[in-house]
């Protein structure tokens, strides 16, 4: 199992056998991920946590471009079909469904979601996933929240955290997250990407080290096996 950061929130997971599942695509309007084809994903589904345009820009392009099925909230479904999108899969909090790549639980999140035109986005998620033996989470834009205490006991092997601030958790919070979901290995999201979310990645780093965590800040375009 490999995975691929893109920029932003935006990772992929390539299975085993090559399905492929691609997070929160934001790529034409972001500057560091310049290199980077949208055209040349070619996701099998695609996981929505919210609907703010960082999340979703390319969500549309991608999705028709690879016809790959959308995991998200009701209501961003419900938008999905208003623009023609049809291979929808709605989920909301709480519950689980299993797909033919594993199964997927929708968790909370605390944030805001709008859609990029206006339209009510639902209520912001995180995604727990049960793939190949192994136990991932994504945790989307949250603020640290007691809720990911409920995650302690599912053995996570990797959790995806935001770690940029301001708008989400910083890395101390981050941190805190980590004690909470009891995962070690964890690798860093939604920073850099805009001047209030720059981080001194060396320090961040440091921070993570002396918390006893593996966290890994992947560059732009990197694979990494998990």
């Amino acid at each position: 199992m490999k995975t691929t950061y893109y920029g932003q929130s935006t990772v992929e997971i390539e299975l085993s056998n090559g399905t492929r599942l691609l997070f929160d695509p934001f790529i034409t309007y972001n500057p560091l991920a310049k290199d980077i084809d949208v055209k040349s994903l070619k996701p099998d589904y695609i996981l929505v946590s919210h609907g703010h345009g960082d999340h979703v820009a390319d969500l549309i392009e991608v999705q028709k471009n690879s016809d790959a099925k959308v995991i998200c909230i009701a209501e961003i479904a419900n938008w999905l079909n208003g623009k023609g999108v049809g291979n929808v899969h709605g989920m909301n909090i709480g519950g689980g469904f299993n797909f033919d790549f594993g199964r997927v639980k929708m968790v909370n999140a605390i944030h805001s979601s709008t859609m990029p035109d206006g339209a009510p986005g639902g209520n912001p998620a995180g995604f727990v996933l049960y793939v190949e033996g192994k136990q991932l989470y994504f945790a989307g834009d949250t603020a640290l929240t007691y809720d990911m205490k409920l995650l302690e006991d599912e053995n996570l092997d990797w959790a995806y955290l935001p770690i940029g601030d301001n708008y989400t958790m910083g890395a101390d919070d981050a941190i805190k997250a980590s004690a909470f979901i009891n995962c070690k290995n964890i690798i860093g999201i939604h920073y850099d990407s805009f001047d209030v979310i720059k981080i001194d990645k060396d320090q961040v780093r440091e921070k993570f080290i002396k918390a006893g965590l593996n966290l890994k800040l992947p560059a732009i375009g990197e694979t990494l096996d998990l």
